[in-house]
């Protein structure tokens, strides 16, 4: 599923951890078994960038172990943060890089970019949106990234940094920008995730913009504020039922297997279960989603968390739930963007003041998006619903714990989402893990690529410079 249709080995080769292969493509001989970069159409860069959707979202990664999802049975190591630096050339070298690519050949109009691949327009405004989503989900991750100078090829090796709040001023500008210059009449091919759908490409960027708006709630309320009702009342709006979900679908091939169906059923591995954290708070106020979230066991306890945060070996078959069939079969689709996530950040909004209604606008958002969860997940019936909410109703005096923790709730395995959510606003309460290898706790950063501080130097010690110790304890501009 990750195959690049055409990189070869010298761009892995030559290129820093920031810099694209685009410029050498044209310079270097290509495996002659492979099609030829000038032969290729933006319609198949386009499929190959959105491969890598759901490696920004809704899959295995260390987020799920920072906001104790899941806790690991047998090989203790991520729940206890052992992961310092964490690399980003899966993004840099290949999504990123084919985005780049449609746009520098939609712009100068090259081969394999006109006809039957959507309308120049469409095509700049969909590669737009994606980098946009990338870049800010890596910038969530790291903080200063390369930015400007990323993705020039040779003319770019020692790409400088730029800091985040310069990186969302920008993506911000850019999402609005996108929006308004989609042409409804004429789709992209290639699209797999919306299948060339410019009306839902417009609700994927206002929604980004939205989330991004958010994150901007402490160190920019005021920019955040205006962004976000921008979103709101953009072109297109925003998800508006579950019926505009965005979720990326895998399919029944061993080349595009859920990763948790690769992992759980392929290679046989037992290695997480649903935590203690997560099963123990929806167990106690009657969730209904817990039947999708876990696996059901046998005997007189079906639902049996993991203790999260310990170092000792646990074996997890029939002794703990693993992660749940619904997020585990060989198409299980991952979810990138939901309508209950929106109704979530607009009763945040509301309990903010940046939306009217107050108090009385969140709490309905509030109770509207667990409904909208549990109808998602399947499980919506109104005599449980009510039961639920009498156990967890919003109350105004700690309205935005309320909120933050059902959301996070509902994020379920979305962990990077909910990780951000969690540093900007300290909600779900978490304790760190009782035998995590750093005595400073849950990390709030991740660290840079191991090999930055020698292939980038310069550009690396200035971003330290600027931001602070490369460690996963000095927070990003917008954690306050």
């Amino acid at each position: 599923m990750r195959n690049i249709l055409y990189k070869t080995l010298i761009c892995a080769t030559l290129a820093t951890s920031a810099a694209s292969c685009s410029k050498f493509d044209d310079d270097f001989n290509v495996n002659p078994n492979q099609p030829s970069p000038n032969a290729l159409e933006t319609k198949f860069l386009l499929t190959s960038a959105l491969m890598y959707v759901d490696d920004a979202a809704f899959s295995i990664n260390a987020g799920n172990f920072y906001v104790q999802y899941l806790a690991e049975g047998p090989y203790p190591g991520a729940s206890l943060y052992n992961g310092r630096n964490f690399d980003w050339n899966t993004f840099f070298l290949n999504p990123l890089y084919d985005l780049q690519r449609i746009e520098d050949m939609v712009n100068t109009s090259a081969p394999g970019s006109g006809d039957g691949n959507g309308s120049k327009a469409n095509q700049l405004a969909v590669a737009s949106i994606l980098k946009s989503y990338y870049f800010i989900h890596m910038t969530d991750r790291w903080g200063a990234i390369p930015y400007t100078e990323a993705l020039k090829g040779s003319d770019g090796l020692s790409p400088a940094y730029d800091s985040q709040q310069s990186i969302y001023n920008d993506v911000f500008t850019k999402l609005a920008a996108a929006v308004s210059s989609i042409d409804a009449g004429n789709g992209v091919a290639g699209d797999i995730l919306l299948g060339g759908d410019m009306g839902a490409w417009k609700k994927f960027a206002n929604t980004l913009r939205m989330t991004m708006a958010l994150r901007l709630s402490k160190v920019d309320a005021t920019k955040g504020k205006a962004e976000f009702l921008a979103a709101m009342n953009a072109s297109g709006g925003v998800l508006a039922s579950n019926g505009d979900n965005i979720n990326f679908k895998f399919l029944n091939d061993p080349n595009y297997f859920n990763p948790w169906y690769s992992n759980y059923t392929i290679s046989n591995r037992n290695d997480y279960a649903i935590s203690t954290k997560l099963a123990d708070y929806m167990l106690d106020n009657g969730d209904k989603r817990i039947a999708v979230y876990a696996e059901k066991l046998s005997g007189s306890t079906p639902y049996v968390g993991l203790e999260y945060g310990s170092a000792s070996a646990k074996n997890i078959p029939a002794a703990y739930s693993r992660i749940g069939d619904a997020f585990r079969g060989p198409t299980s689709p991952a979810r990138i963007f939901n309508y209950p996530q929106v109704l979530f950040m607009m009763a945040e909004a509301a309990k903010l003041g940046w939306i009217d209604g107050g108090d009385a606008v969140a709490a309905d958002h509030y109770a509207n998006a667990i409904k909208a969860s549990w109808e998602m997940n399947g499980v919506y019936d109104a005599a449980d619903y009510a039961v639920y909410m009498a156990n967890v109703p919003y109350v105004a005096g700690n309205g935005i714990e309320r909120i933050m923790t059902e959301k996070w709730v509902h994020n379920y395995l979305n962990g990077y989402e909910a990780w951000s959510d969690w540093r900007r606003t300290g909600f779900p309460v978490l304790e760190p893990a009782e035998d995590a290898v750093d005595s400073r706790g849950i990390p709030v950063r991740q660290g840079y690529p191991t090999k930055e501080g020698s292939l980038n130097k310069a550009s690396y010690d200035a971003a330290v410079a600027a931001q602070g110790e490369d460690h996963n304890y000095t927070p990003v501009w917008w954690d306050k």
